[in-house]
């Protein structure tokens, strides 16, 4: 059996990651490159991914969910325009990469997953590698954290229906929310921005995401049944 990368080797393909991957397919902020520089991935994955976790496509990460490729979580991220101190809400924590990725851009950052056991596996590794200013809620991501709102930002990680009206009544004016919509099996990715009685909307390209299940997103039973793991 091979040895695992050492850290050493880990940080060299992260490298070629974010110049082949994210730079040369026209990610330009500065700030996301740097910070996807910066996070290991190869933390974020299970031990049978440590080979493949700067490979530019998703990798399961257990309860039939994955970690998103490393091109998708810097588009999301260059299309919500961090700044520092922005305080921004994440629908679905998953392995806690996007969550990371945040921080390191200097936002603050609410993260919240259905999953109690993703959850609580996020929460200590994100603890383990000095991110201690995130807070992770267990819950029901798509009806958000009202008690927490208003946020400069929402990001969705998981697939929606449609934007439920409860989740922009949580954006502060001019707030933006970047998530995919669509059906079970393809969507677009969106980004909306939010002022009260109207909103913007750019399609930012096809993707498929895992679904965001939850009282506004998708009926569990419908997403079993329809729905498989992202290879």
């Amino acid at each position: 059996m091979r040895n695992p990368p050492d850290e050493g080797e880990q940080s060299r393909r992260r490298a070629r990651m974010v110049e082949h991957d994210l730079r040369r397919r026209g990610i330009r902020d500065a700030a996301v490159l740097t910070a996807m520089g910066r996070v290991p991935r190869h933390s974020f994955v299970p031990p049978v991914g440590l080979y493949e976790a700067y490979a530019d496509y998703p990798l399961p990460i257990g309860e039939g969910q994955t970690i998103s490729q490393p091109y998708i979580v810097a588009l999301m991220t260059e299309a919500l325009t961090i700044e520092p101190g922005v305080a921004v809400l994440e629908l679905g924590t998953g392995s806690g990469y996007q969550a990371a990725v945040l921080a390191e851009c200097g936002a603050r950052v609410w993260t919240i997953d259905r999953s109690p056991r993703l959850q609580e596996r996020a929460a200590a590794r994100l603890r383990g590698l000095g991110y201690t200013g995130i807070r992770t809620t267990v819950g029901d991501g798509t009806v958000g954290l009202p008690d927490e709102a208003p946020f400069d930002r929402i990001l969705a990680t998981g697939s929606l229906p449609e934007l439920p009206e409860t989740l922009l009544r949580q954006l502060t004016d001019g707030g933006v929310f970047v998530g995919p919509i669509g059906s079970l099996y393809a969507q677009d990715l969106v980004r909306i921005v939010y002022h009260p009685g109207r909103t913007t909307r750019e399609n930012l390209g096809p993707c498929r995401f895992v679904p965001l299940i939850g009282a506004n997103g998708w009926d569990g039973r419908v997403a079993r049944a329809g729905f498989g793991p992202t290879p």
